[in-house]
């Protein structure tokens, strides 16, 4: 290897004649059974056990932890399949893992430890050898090397290609393209485009040193896609995990994806890290969506369904980040997604036709074939369906309409749970055969929420959970477009025809029988929020009360405000107030059932900040404690007797629940102790533990955590405030009715004898208020003696009587 002058590449490859500047690049470690290159003794060390697992396991891997097993089929890693072949990669199947169920009351110590042992102990069942290949690409500091390919090229080439020349940068460096500089005359043009290539080269070596700076390693990395699909996938299913390979995948998805499972894991220092995992990705898609765009898979209907993908996983990471830089890049970006599948022609795109589903004597190539297809489409369809899901999320965070016309949906429903979560292709079939072989599109669905007057039967639709999400998100963007004052655009339902769908979509998840427990719950979470939304802007509320009292926040964004004159004391007593608050309490108890496994669906957060503010603004009213009903109908709580078509508010049904006549005149029909009784004040406090609870899996909780916060303080002080003020009232007017007790009951004894004190007690005696100070009558005898001019002696029987007793006493004393 010849040598040159400092600070050019001295290393060159003895195959390719590539040029490097450490040694570490020539990857000198080889494995001797594939002949695979490696950077570093460890990364081979790693990969040789596959080969020793492979050979010595049993066709089916069953790992026993509590009551879960993870089925794993055996991994190809010969010579004929080079691990790194794009074009024959290794199928890695698993099952889907169900996590134990855990409540709220687990202790955050024994959370973290949780999680650091599900990771240690699920390293083993995702094999993903390439993690020591993005490492090093990831690491590399020749930012020379940045821009040698673009980024829509598969991530893993031939063997003799330098793996370290793919990054995640802008397309080929201008120096290197002869077709740029060189036909740019000298001068101002030609200094102002290396200007731009000395900027672009920058910007992608502070994005690299900040990967540096966190310490990442590909131990790391694997731990972040394990819990990605371990903890997030199972709440937001995009990707089929069974047919996931990710040599297939570009970096930056994979990157997005570790972003995300880093927020799963034990250590503080995770977050950062996935932070900077995140950075690196946007600043791929920013800068080379234009090659992301025509990658296209193997089984892939059209291009660019993975640019989309990773555009839907860092937004997903975004909007909930606690970095408002990132939160604010989410929300513009988010509108992008949309018109990258209408520019690839996602929307158009044919979906899987029943009637290539293999027969049951099929080879098993073909059926492995047919579902590999099956499960690129699906995820295409996932992808662009879940677009839909954090285009109505975002949109109710951020206080704006939602990015697209959510009910003109064109996709047709996500096949079920079950044959996506599938592991084998016979598995699949197995559920393929039950279901419907005609899904109907959102569309039709939407329409069907709309029916004549009067209607409000389930929908003859057999939902996922998933498709539940998704036409919940339509029914929020209807709400998002309606103002205050329930002025709706043209062509669109108003408030009162959405509150008729949602009531329909309520009788559908209580009918189906395909949904978990956690499922329902998940749903029915993500229901109450918009039936809130619908009695009042929860966004909106919150930035007036903010406004009001001075309390910086950065949660709830948008322009829009209250109607004019908006009084919070008067709103509380109105019905519209009482139905938010079922729905307020609704959220609370279905968070605080929710399994911990299952607490980081990413509604969560905004949902349960809806409820807050509902109980914020209750005890900012002057209300600290609720009486609700023992059993609540939520139909009754949901539409109004407008609603309902009665044609008149004057006609009443022939008969009321109690949760009408609660929401109608704030009353129930519970006695004194027996009904449920809420303290706003204690639940806010809850409330506030829950965020805390969330602060470890999605950042926007802090934020929210602070505010609800700063709310409690508020109501607290209202709250000593109006008790001192109370107790002010109740001390005076005790003191009143003393007064007045004293003064009608009690006779004036100021000044008198005992003879007349008994007497004012007698039955005979005056009126109390007719009795005064003094006048006694032995004052008058005292001035009519001294009128006479008496002395003592002209008394003398009544001293002699009194002597006489005297010396009677004494006598009888000695005796």
């Amino acid at each position: 290897m010849p040598t040159t002058a400092a600070g050019m590449k001295s290393l060159v490859c003895r195959v390719c004649q590539k040029a490097f500047s450490k040694a570490e690049h020539l990857r000198p470690f080889v494995c001797k059974e594939c002949r695979r290159p490696f950077a570093r003794q460890d990364a081979l060390t790693r990969h040789e056990k596959l080969h020793t697992r492979a050979t010595s396991s049993t066709p089916t891997i069953k790992v026993t932890q509590e009551d879960n097993a993870i089925h794993l089929p055996p991994q190809t890693t010969g010579s004929d399949a080079l691990p790194w072949d794009t074009r024959r990669a290794a199928t890695e199947c698993a099952a889907p893992i169900s996590t134990p169920s855990h409540t709220w009351n687990t202790p955050p110590s024994e959370q973290h430890s949780g999680l650091q042992q599900a990771a240690s102990d699920l390293d083993f069942t995702l094999i993903w050898p390439d993690s020591e290949d993005l490492f090093h690409s990831i690491m590399s500091s020749d930012t020379t090397d940045h821009w040698q390919m673009p980024l829509g090229t598969l991530p893993f080439p031939s063997a003799v290609q330098d793996v370290n020349a793919i990054n995640f940068g802008s397309p080929n460096s201008f120096d290197d393209r002869s077709s740029s500089i060189g036909t740019i005359p000298s001068g101002g043009s030609h200094q102002a485009v290396r200007d731009v290539t000395e900027m672009v080269t920058s910007s992608s070596s502070s994005v690299t040193a900040a990967i540096k700076a966190t310490s990442i390693t590909s131990v790391f990395l694997d731990e972040c896609l394990h819990m990605f699909f371990v903890r997030f996938i199972p709440t937001f299913p995009i990707l089929h995990r069974a047919t996931f390979v990710f040599r297939e995948c570009t970096h930056p998805l994979l990157l997005n994806a570790m972003a995300l499972g880093s927020l799963y894991l034990g250590p503080k220092d995770s977050v950062a890290k996935g932070e900077a995992l995140w950075r690196l990705a946007h600043t791929a898609v920013a800068t080379s969506w234009q090659s992301l765009i025509t990658h296209r898979g193997p089984y892939d209907a059209c291009k660019g369904v993975q640019l989309l993908i990773t555009a839907l996983l860092g937004q997903i990471y975004g909007a909930l980040s606690k970095n408002r830089v990132i939160r604010t890049t989410s929300q513009v970006f988010r509108s992008l997604g949309f018109f990258w599948a209408r520019h690839c022609g996602m929307l158009d795109s044919e979906p899987f036709s029943a009637e290539n589903i293999p027969l049951p004597s099929s080879s098993q190539a073909e059926k492995d074939h047919q579902w590999r297809v099956w499960a690129a489409r699906e995820i295409q369809q996932r992808a662009l369906l879940a677009y839909h899901i954090l285009d109505g999320l975002v949109a109710q965070m951020s206080g704006d309409g939602a990015s697209t016309r959510h009910v003109a949906n064109p996709l047709i429903l996500p096949s079920s749970e079950a044959a996506f979560d599938a592991s084998n292709s016979d598995e699949w079939l197995a559920h393929m055969r039950c279901q419907k072989t005609e899904q109907p599109s959102f569309r039709l669905v939407f329409r069907s929420l709309f029916p004549p007057i009067g209607s409000f039967r389930p929908l003859d639709y057999q939902f996922s959970a998933f498709a539940l999400r998704v036409v919940l998100e339509g029914l929020q963007s209807l709400v998002s477009d309606s103002d205050e004052s329930d002025l709706a655009a043209v062509g669109l339902p108003s408030r009162s025809d959405v509150r008729r769908a949602l009531a329909q979509v309520h009788e559908t998840i209580n009918m189906s029988i395909h949904l978990s427990a956690p499922e329902r719950l998940e749903v029915l979470l993500r229901w109450h929020t918009i039936c809130l939304d619908t009695m009042v802007n929860s966004t909106v509320l919150c930035r007036h009360v903010c406004s009001r009292y001075n309390i910086s926040q950065q949660v709830s964004g948008g322009s829009r405000t209250l109607r004019p004159g908006f009084d919070m004391v008067k709103w509380v007593n109105t019905e519209d107030a009482r139905r938010a608050l079922l729905h307020a309490v609704a959220i609370q108890d279905i968070v605080e059932q929710l399994p911990r496994g299952r607490a980081h669906v990413i509604h969560m957060p905004s949902s349960l900040f809806a409820a807050a503010t509902i109980y914020v603004v209750f005890s900012l009213a002057g209300v600290a404690t609720i009486h609700l009903p023992r059993t609540i109908v939520w139909q009754d709580a949901l539409l109004s007797l407008s609603d309902l078509n009665l044609g008149s508010d004057s006609v009443r049904p022939s008969s009321t629940s109690e949760t009408r006549r609660f929401v109608e005149q704030g009353r129930t029909d519970s006695p004194a102790g027996m009904g449920a009784v809420r303290n706003l004040l204690y639940e806010m406090n809850s409330m506030q533990k829950l965020f805390r609870c969330l602060i470890s899996q999605w950042g926007i909780a802090h934020d929210m955590e602070e505010i609800v916060d700063q709310w409690i303080r508020l109501c607290t002080v209202n709250t000593l405030v109006l008790y001192i003020y109370i107790w002010f009232v109740v001390c005076g007017v005790l003191c009143i009715g003393a007064a007045i007790q004293v003064f009608f009951t009690y006779p004036e004894t100021c000044g008198k004898t005992l003879e007349e004190v008994v007497e004012m007690f007698s039955k005979n005696g005056p009126k109390p208020w007719h009795t005064k100070p003094g006048h006694s009558k032995l004052d008058h005898l005292i001035e009519e003696a001294r009128e006479k001019g008496l002395h003592v002696k002209d008394v003398g029987i009544k001293t002699e009587t009194v002597e006489n007793v005297e010396k009677t006493k004494a006598a009888e004393a000695d005796v």
